[in-house]
């Protein structure tokens, strides 16, 4: 039976090109197989799958929240491969797993498994539950030598812990990093947002104190 694949991993661990050699290789062999990507990363272009490293396809679906997968419109195909998995629904999952079962396609998904908080996509947590094999694309902390499990979100420079869940960006804006380096920075950054709101309110009750 077809299988449902999910590889996930940190940013900047070249999950977008793993999946293009995947697809290389298919087509140097003469298979046909199928790139799909959620219509909402649209960083590169509306249709485009780009690695950081310069490779890049034509997506041939784009999906969004509430599109519907035809089984039969997969028939034929060697193999789907999903970018940016984290983005898609419950719902879209849920419809990939059942290409597998008919017409038994298999299912290759590479995405993010949590965001900035290290809190699980929607996507990414249903695949957790459905898929039949997950693996990790590993790449190292950017500030020392441990595997890096968290993405840090960086605004002008500096780590922060508050905002959407979704802010796509470039390398500059996320940074792989480990559990310990991550504690230690959100740690620090919610010190300084905590500092930053008690001057705040001591300069609003000062305002009111005076008048």
């Amino acid at each position: 039976m077809a299988k449902l694949y999910f590889r996930y991993g940190t940013m900047d661990s070249a999950k977008s090109m793993n999946l293009l050699a995947v697809a290389h290789n298919y087509r140097k062999q003469g298979k046909r197989v199928l790139l799909l990507k959620p219509r909402l990363d649209d960083r590169f272009g509306a249709d485009v799958i780009r690695s950081r490293c310069g490779l890049e396809a034509r997506a041939d679906v784009l999906v969004e929240a509430d599109t519907v997968l035809v089984p039969e419109e997969f028939a034929g195909l060697e193999c789907v491969l999903v970018d940016e998995a984290q983005f898609l629904s419950p719902a879209v999952i849920e419809d990939l797993r059942r290409i597998t079962i008919h017409p038994g396609v298999p299912v290759i998904c590479y995405g993010l498994r949590t965001d900035f908080r290290t809190h699980l996509f929607p996507g990414a947590q249903r695949l957790m539950e459905l898929a039949d094999r997950i693996e990790e694309v590993k790449v190292t902390c950017q500030y020392c030598g441990r595997k890096a499990t968290c993405n840090l979100r960086m605004i002008d420079g500096r780590p922060i812990s508050e905002g959407p869940q979704v802010m796509l960006g470039a390398d500059e804006q996320y940074h792989p990093v480990c559990w310990a380096h991550y504690d230690e920075m959100v740690g620090t950054a919610v010190g300084r947002a905590r500092a930053s709101r008690r001057r705040r309110e001591s300069v609003v009750a000062s305002a009111s104190a005076s008048h």
